[in-house]
């Protein structure tokens, strides 16, 4: 039966691609999976890797009862994804969230994909738009996608491609981290999917040395932009800290250096500022600094980063940096199973939907996965409802956004539909999110039984 079902083909193998790739390979369908590199690199990957995580190692909240993401976590766990079994098998201590060894994970979706037969792996850029015998192509290509493919993607909707800046945080030799000063805890001794309530470094700073760093800050040499990058407004979600610091003196210290549910154990007191820093591989030997995102120049962070208390001999294995990420119009160019009106044989997966965060990308891709099967399959797609948390991204990224406002959007309870005040509707709080996360789970099970496909 596979042989007579024609091909698919996905275009980048990040997180969406290769979950594209699964979902498709899982329901019996062909895939081809176009992968640039390692023929064409970019600016922020620094391997060959599928799935390669190029900033944090953190999925973030695991929370399915109280977090959005905990919830798009527990929902693509409940549709067999790649990604998050890859994920689950390589976690790491990081609190309440779900941080992954990131050579691990990528090197477990990779071994994954190349071993199922439904699988083949092109190494070769794809420049310009596929070829028109490419019949069903999902184009997840990222936030760094080349500039022929978008160039071309322009010239065919007609529409301005838009742009935000991401940042990469600094990682951190663990043995160079003076331990006489940070210290392990998570706020609130809070405890996650691996960890024991005591997963952060933590360094302390008091208020002179904080106001000290932060006019560091607003100082210290910054990387030009290139012309091009000039009018390329940033996204909220991921700030470079001199970016933060700049709008308040207290920006930073209610931001990622807040010291909430943190005591420093040698004075029994809170801080009044806090670097933390979050394990970024199995074996421990790396930490990096959690929020630090930055466009200071690379001798700039050493020098400042090392009057941080703790962080004096800090050996760095990856300095701060930042690139640009390409995002649609979604909204407005965009169908509700994400194939691209103006060419519906295209459709498109990951950020470049417009979608922010890890776990959002690959839930945009396993959606294009199924949705791309179902046609092969001869049945008609169905969208996730409203209701569940991968639904309401896609509502958000098809139509829920103003289309000349669209900016990125990671996963919130804030896209789901209302409670009807039979079910809840007046609650707020942890109790109404508990109860939409209740509802998005039954919800999506719905959905999923006996599979999200349906007869033309």
């Amino acid at each position: 039966m596979t042989s007579s079902i024609k091909t698919v083909h996905i275009v980048g193998g990040g997180l969406a691609g290769s979950e594209a790739a699964w979902q498709l390979a899982s329901a019996g369908v062909p895939v081809a999976l176009h992968e640039m590199r390692p023929a064409r690199g970019t600016d922020a990957h620094q391997t060959d890797s599928l799935a390669e995580l190029v900033c944090s190692n953190s999925f973030r909240s695991d929370d399915a009862e109280n977090n959005a993401v905990g919830l798009l976590h527990e929902e693509m766990r409940r549709a067999g994804s790649l990604i998050m079994r890859a994920a689950d098998a390589h976690k790491l201590p990081a609190g309440g969230a779900l941080a992954v060894d990131r050579h691990g994970f990528s090197a477990a979706v990779q071994e994954a994909l190349l071993a199922h037969p439904l699988v083949e792996l092109h190494r070769e850029e794809v420049a310009g738009l596929p070829p028109e015998d490419w019949d069903s192509v999902i184009v997840a290509t990222g936030p760094l996608t080349s500039p022929a493919l978008a160039e071309a993607i322009g010239r065919l909707t007609g529409e301005s491609a838009l742009a935000f800046f991401d940042a990469i945080a600094p990682i951190v030799h663990h043995d160079s981290i003076d331990r006489s000063i940070a210290w392990k805890q998570s706020r609130y001794d809070k405890g996650g999917p691996a960890g024991d309530g005591a997963d952060y470094l933590n360094c302390p700073l008091n208020k002179d040395e904080y106001e000290a760093f932060v006019a560091g800050l607003l100082a210290g040499e910054k990387t030009e932009f290139k012309e091009w990058e000039t009018s390329t407004p940033y996204f909220d979600g991921c700030l470079p800290i001199e970016v933060m610091a700049a709008r308040g003196p207290d920006t930073l210290r209610w931001g990622p250096m807040k010291p909430v549910g943190l005591r420093d154990p040698r004075t029994g007191r809170r801080p009044w500022a806090v670097v933390q820093l979050r394990q970024d591989n199995a074996l421990g030997t790396l930490w990096n600094i959690v929020g630090f995102q930055t466009k200071l120049k690379h001798g700039e962070q050493t020098r400042l980063f090392r009057t941080i208390p703790g962080l004096q001999r800090a050996e760095f294995a990856r300095l701060g940096g930042l690139h640009r990420n390409t995002f649609l119009n979604s909204p407005r160019l965009l169908d509700p199973t994400l194939r691209l009106k103006a060419m519906p044989r295209l459709r498109f997966a990951g950020q470049i939907t417009g979608c922010e965060g890890y776990v959002e990308s690959a839930a945009v891709g396993l959606m294009t996965g199924r949705f791309a099967a179902a046609e092969r399959l001869g049945a008609r797609p169905t969208v996730p409802p409203a209701t569940t948390a991968m639904g309401a991204l896609l509502g958000h990224i098809t139509g829920g956004a103003d289309a000349t406002t669209f900016q990125p959007m990671n996963v919130n309870f804030g896209l789901f539909p209302p409670l009807p005040s039979a079910e809840g509707g007046n609650v707020r709080g942890k109790e109404r999110k508990q109860l939409l996360a209740r509802r998005a789970l039954s919800d999506f099970d719905r959905w999923l039984a006996p599979a999200p496909l349906a007869a033309e």
